[in-house]
């Protein structure tokens, strides 16, 4: 069969299934369920990378399709997905058709540079990148879940806040700005962080 199918992409491939789950649960307006989907998708994409470089003996072959495999899985995860939720929490209003469909093509331009810029890099260097150059996709399984939790908390209309969270992130994605890549200090931050997002959806968020 085509394809990798050893432990290096596991999660990779059950991030993605979780993130469709998550589409179909903000389509049918459970948009509570949707935000953890994405919480999920982000966890997974968060371990996946490190689980994949235990494997030493990986051909040049994997280490190519691991690159592709994990974007086109992150443009589902972090792009299709945020997009779905804003739009349906929306209700097709404020202009949130046009802003989701651009939210989710400002991904898909982010993450095919970065597959190019990543292979470039891995042929000049060993090792893991320490920088990223604009912000990450894979942001949304934060922003997006605080966003919503704190609009419930403050009664914000998710009609127009959702939109303008979707247009600046779109924005950011494609701006050139150095952000250095989280440390193990950060990574315990940010599941921190998405711990106390969690105990606010569970909390019984009524969207």
């Amino acid at each position: 069969m085509l394809g990798v199918y050893n432990y290096t992409v596991v999660l990779t491939y059950f991030g993605m299934l979780v993130a469709f789950t998550g589409i179909t649960h903000a389509i049918h307006g459970d948009i509570h369920t949707a935000l953890i989907c994405l919480m999920i998708s982000g966890f997974c994409d968060m371990l996946d990378g490190k689980i994949a470089s235990t494997k030493k003996d990986r051909t040049l072959q994997e280490r190519r399709f691991g690159i592709q495999i994990d974007s086109l899985s992150d443009l589902i995860c972090f792009g299709a997905l945020p997009a779905v939720i804003v739009y349906m929490a929306a209700n097709g209003g404020g202009g949130s058709f046009y802003i989701s469909g651009l939210y989710l093509l400002c991904a898909l331009i982010r993450l095919a540079w970065f597959n190019v810029d990543e292979e470039e890099r891995q042929e000049r260097e060993a090792g893991s990148r320490e920088v990223y150059y604009g912000l990450p996709v894979t942001s949304s399984a934060l922003i997006i879940p605080a966003l919503f939790g704190i609009g419930r908390l403050r009664s914000w209309p998710m009609q127009i806040w959702g939109p303008v969270a979707l247009t600046l992130m779109g924005a950011a994605f494609l701006t050139p700005f150095r952000l250095k890549k989280p440390a193990v200090v950060g990574k315990i931050g940010m599941v921190l962080c998405g711990g106390a997002e969690l105990l606010l959806l569970f909390a019984g968020m009524d969207l």
